[in-house]
């Protein structure tokens, strides 16, 4: 225990931090401790286009039912709040994972929780479709914005159910184990 101290080095920041320009040099060493790097691997795999096309279909839906007077039914109160909460998770987790928060969380399950993700969002969307197409009647004013947004939400459906089938395949290829990728060895 006699040579503990010697093996510890208690230096936790560059003596020239302190410098007379003590604010830039702060942040430039701030700076140089955050390290961000896209992964390019997942910006080219099928995951990262199926995101891509959730996040910009699930915008299209919800700026076709926003654009309109959504407000006269209450279905499309529920119809909203399903297309745009998953516009923002999706994209949260689309950059999560295109900055390698896997990496990082390593604690997280995360083939069986983009699975679990995918799963969930494709019956909300399902039932947020549904709703939307059921209450398109012909002959009213907002008519074709209701029905487009009526097939969106058919395609991002489908869309979000191939990212469930793919994220499927994922977890098995893993192993379907949970602890597999949080365990050290």
């Amino acid at each position: 225990m006699a040579d503990f101290p010697s093996k510890v080095a208690t230096e936790t920041s560059s003596p020239n931090s302190q410098s007379s320009h003590g604010g830039s040099n702060r942040l430039r060493g701030l700076a140089g401790n955050v390290t961000t790097t896209m992964d390019m691997v997942f910006l080219r795999s099928i995951t990262s286009i199926l995101m891509c096309a959730e996040i910009i279909i699930g915008l299209l839906q919800w700026a076709l039912i926003a654009s309109s007077n959504y407000t006269l039914l209450p279905v499309y109160g529920w119809v909203m709040f399903v297309t745009v909460t998953l516009w923002i998770l999706t994209t949260i987790l689309f950059f999560m994972l295109l900055f390698g928060a896997q990496r990082k969380l390593s604690a997280v399950p995360w083939p069986l929780t983009v699975m679990a993700y995918n799963g969930i969002a494709t019956v909300l969307y399902l039932s947020a479709f549904l709703a939307n197409a059921a209450t398109v009647h012909r002959f009213s004013y907002y008519y074709e914005h209701m029905a487009a947004a009526a097939f969106f939400g058919a395609v991002v459906t489908l869309t979000y159910a191939t990212s469930a089938f793919f994220s499927y395949l994922d977890w098995k290829d893993d192993g379907g184990n949970a602890a597999t990728s949080t365990v050290p060895t």
